[in-house]
């Protein structure tokens, strides 16, 4: 029998059909399109059964297939090795073409460096295309052509090529709808790829909470956030209409959409920061890592009420506000001189909208490790901290029910890990 021709779109990181570039050119292809996805076990064999994320990819992979059911087409859902798969999608279809959005991350460009090359020594085109950032790689550069690791001359170099080129376009699939294959395929149960749904909800996204963004965003009781993260990591929103919305409706919420290009562009290409630090100066730190010193900051029993707050938020919804990320990080690095990758692989395991770039690189920033990072001498004190951006201590309260009672005291005296923070980092950086 012979097998019907046709076009693959892998689906990765960008869980829509709307506005997906990859997908827009997948469907003007020759051949009918098969959407896939592949659970990939190199990646889901660290996680634990009940993890909040692959519950949210999960549930997004059904919204997929459900719009894909009423036009008599389905998502193909794969789970294995991802290398293994596709040798074994390879035979078992007649594929002419591979489209996928391309992934920055270190294991991601190994990954489809490999696959790119199984398919091609079967003959199948392979595309990849932008989608995932509005200027990748090497689009934005100083005038030598080499990455910039300072985040404002990025900026204004990043805002004077969107402004040049006007607002990005956005891309329409749905008039190209009638080019997947008429096929079906059965949609398995979360049981059947071994996980278990989270009890962690991944919170819908709200741009209507961010009007008063430059204003409230500090102040984590307000709740004033987008709840966007998330979203972005998996791709279930679009870049590109974000950007466009923030350009005409609120710029400092579009230069945080900035900083996640910065972050994602010294990662492609500095992939070193994922275990050292950006400034090799700093490779000489003595870093304490006292384990029961970690397991406090852990557990949220530090005896700071806004760190404590911050990591039982984290503990228990996946979500923690910005400005108590920055808190919580600069009290493990420089309070208890605990090396950063520490908590970067702390919230890797427990953030809903972990992301490799955005993670190690703000973790080396609170550390005063990375690029652009805040300096050495800067110590977050964690009660003036409170009292600037939760005075009436609401968020407090939220997260430590017991706050009221008689708070434990602190684990360490504020000025004596400042000054020996201070005195640690002066011995060690390299001159």
């Amino acid at each position: 029998m012979t097998k019907q021709k046709a076009t693959f779109f892998w689906f990765r990181r960008d869980l829509r059909l709307d506005d997906n570039i990859g997908l827009f050119n997948a469907l003007q292809s020759d051949f009918p399109v098969i959407p896939l996805f592949i659970f990939d076990e190199d990646i889901l064999e660290n996680l634990p059964e009940n993890d909040a994320r692959v519950s949210f990819i999960y549930d997004s992979l059904q919204e997929i297939n459900k719009q894909l059911l009423a036009i008599d087409s389905a998502l193909l859902i794969k789970k294995g090795k991802t290398f293994e798969v596709w040798k074994t999608l390879v035979e078992e279809f007649d594929i002419q073409h591979v489209f996928f959005n391309k992934d920055y991350e270190p294991y991601a460009i190994k990954r489809d460096l490999a696959v790119t090359a199984l398919l091609q020594q079967n003959n199948i085109e392979v595309l990849s295309f932008k989608d995932h950032v509005i200027f990748e790689e090497k689009e934005i550069t100083k005038a030598d052509g080499l990455p910039y690791t300072i985040y404002t001359p990025y900026k204004n170099k990043w805002l004077e090529k969107y402004h040049l080129s006007g607002n990005v376009l956005e891309y329409d699939t749905k008039p190209l709808f009638s080019n997947f294959a008429k096929i079906q395929f059965n949609f398995p149960e979360l049981a059947q790829i071994g996980f278990e749904r989270s009890a962690i909800k991944v919170i819908p996204h709200n741009l209507t909470q961010i009007g008063n963004y430059k204003e409230t965003r500090d102040f984590p009781a307000l709740d004033s956030t987008s709840y966007l993260s998330p979203h972005l990591r998996f791709g279930t929103v679009s870049i590109r209409k974000l950007v466009n919305w923030a350009n005409k409706k609120n710029q400092t919420f579009l230069s945080e959409l900035i900083w996640r290009e910065f972050f994602i562009q010294i990662l492609f290409s500095f992939p070193k920061v994922v275990n050292h630090n950006f400034k090799p100066a700093y490779d000489g730190i003595e870093w304490r890592n006292n384990e029961d010193d970690f397991k406090r900051w852990c557990s949220g029993t530090t005896g700071y009420p806004m760190v404590d707050a911050g990591m039982r938020q984290l503990n228990e919804t996946g979500y923690m506000h910005n400005r108590v990320r920055m808190v919580v990080a600069s009290f493990l690095c420089k309070h208890l001189l605990i090396n950063w990758q520490w908590g970067e692989a702390y919230f890797a395991q427990k953030l809903l909208d972990f992301e490799l770039a955005a993670n190690v690189g703000n973790w080396q920033w609170a550390a005063g490790t990375g690029c652009d990072a805040a300096p050495y001498f800067r110590v977050f004190n964690p009660e003036i901290q409170q009292k600037k951006f939760d005075e009436k201590g609401i968020y407090i309260r939220k997260w430590i029910p017991e706050f009221d009672l008689g708070y434990n005291p602190p684990m360490i005296d504020h000025a004596f890990a400042r000054d020996r923070a201070i005195a640690t980092y002066k011995a060690g950086i390299l001159k």
